[in-house]
């Protein structure tokens, strides 16, 4: 089930929530918890935690909080995290195949992490037909034919700025409906389409100013 009306802010908000309910069901027996907290331990006011999971529904009580199991899960279900998702990659240079052993990392170390990379994309004939890190690594030639082979719905850019857009481009027509961008270029989509950029150097500079 999908939510009208919703802002982007409310639903980058929620993993944060759920990263917070994830560590307190494998650390700790602890059954509840306030607004209070789960704001402060999320960097959020709690007054933006109740906010947010109005969207959603009713799920804690005044005075008493959150049941911490029942939050998590609702939280999973409404992220679509209760299911296992394939997720892809295109650009196997180093930063991509350092994504890929951080992801599969991820993937085998923590069983509430549902996003399995399946697959690999490349444009060099050295690479293509090879096996990276356990993961085949295919020709975006291919991507039409392995998206739906396969039932990806999201893809992780990790290519050079000016070929990106292109890559983008055949990821959309392919049926991909989520992007996690990592090169340095504001990729052009249709409103459909969901884009995460992740730009490493942006974010050094705008720390820079705080030096």
């Amino acid at each position: 089930m999908r939510w009208n009306k919703i802002s982007d802010a409310v639903i980058r908000r929620l993993p944060l929530y759920l990263r917070v309910l994830d560590e307190l069901s494998v650390e700790t027996d602890q059954e509840l918890i306030s607004s209070h907290d789960l704001g402060e331990k999320a960097g959020v006011g709690s007054a933006l935690v109740r906010k947010d999971l109005a969207w959603f529904g009713e799920f804690g009580k005044q005075g008493v909080g959150y049941e911490v199991g029942f939050l998590r899960n609702e939280l999973r279900k409404i992220l679509n995290l209760d299911q296992e998702i394939p997720v892809a990659l295109v650009g196997v240079g180093s930063l991509g195949i350092a994504l890929t052993r951080y992801h599969l990392k991820r993937f085998e170390e923590d069983k509430s992490f549902n996003l399995k990379q399946v697959a690999l994309f490349d444009i060099d004939p050295k690479k293509i037909g090879t096996i990276a890190e356990g993961i085949p690594v295919f020709s975006i030639s291919e991507a039409a034919t392995k998206v739906k082979e396969l039932n990806i719905n999201m893809v992780m850019i990790a290519v050079p700025a000016e070929g990106a857009q292109e890559v983008a481009n055949v990821f959309i027509n392919a049926g991909i409906k989520g992007i996690l961008n990592f090169a340095p270029i504001k990729l052009k989509v249709p409103d459909e389409i969901h884009v995460g950029d992740a730009d490493f150097a942006l974010e050094l500079q705008r720390l820079a100013y705080y030096i």
